[in-house]
């Protein structure tokens, strides 16, 4: 058995798992961010954990990759540090004085150890069951992404509205650092994150935002300061 092997058969019961539960539920994607780094030696297992995990239409899957490990020998040339301050802001909210790789948070509330598949799929399944409380609709004309939104429960509070592009599939060939010698193949990576508005949740929500290219695009309406996930969709 080679080393991914376990992680890859775990996944694929955990994923089964998650499929049953989330046909039961009312439907609505999970968002599952996996914080990870190019120049982590343990972050591949959870890498190939993600890419069986972003076959699931019930998941939305983002990787941000970080920048904090470059300075062991490889730079990671998807590493951005507003990643970093996105996951030091997940971690003040729940109170933990440090960040790490590889970690998934699911639904911006629980964070994982990223080579854990079946904590995983608890997680999902877990969020899976909530009701949603937000209907979210993308719609896409050439360059202009439209949003729209509708409220399904009250006293949502304050939230903020994100917009990125994730690359399907990339492949590195790692020269440096903790990787070196190995070739690996990364999914869903995210890049041109940026705050489209924000909104109350007490009527509806119409919003424009401009984006080129062939990548998808991920919406994420989030509770202000690095809270809850309230919905998701992504367009490709």
């Amino acid at each position: 058995m080679s080393r991914l092997s376990y992680p890859i058969a775990a996944c694929a019961f955990a994923a089964s798992t998650l499929l049953a539960g989330a046909l039961a539920a009312e439907q609505r994607p999970v968002v599952v961010e996996l914080y990870t780094s190019q120049g982590c030696s343990s972050c591949p297992p959870a890498d190939e954990i993600f890419s069986e995990l972003s076959s699931n239409d019930d998941v939305i899957a983002i990787a941000l990759h970080v920048d904090y490990w470059d300075y062991i020998g490889w730079k990671d040339e998807f590493g951005d540090p507003a990643h970093a301050e996105r996951q030091r802001a997940y971690a003040n909210v729940a109170g933990r004085r440090s960040i790490y790789t590889p970690e998934m948070v699911v639904n911006g509330e629980t964070d994982i150890v990223g080579s854990k598949p079946m904590a995983l799929a608890k997680a999902i399944n877990d969020h899976a069951q909530k009701a949603p409380q937000v209907d979210l609709d993308l719609t896409r004309a050439g360059d202009t992404l439209r949003i729209e939104a509708q409220p399904l429960a009250e006293d949502l509070g304050p939230m903020d509205v994100h917009v990125l592009r994730v690359i399907p599939s990339a492949e590195t060939e790692i020269t440096r650092g903790e990787n070196r010698g190995h070739t690996i193949t990364y999914t869903n990576i995210a890049h041109g994150w940026q705050q489209a508005g924000t909104w109350d949740g007490a009527g509806p929500l119409e919003l424009s935002a401009e984006i080129a290219g062939d990548d998808p695009a991920v919406v994420l309406v989030q509770a202000q300061g690095a809270g809850p996930i309230i919905a998701a969709a992504r367009i490709d």
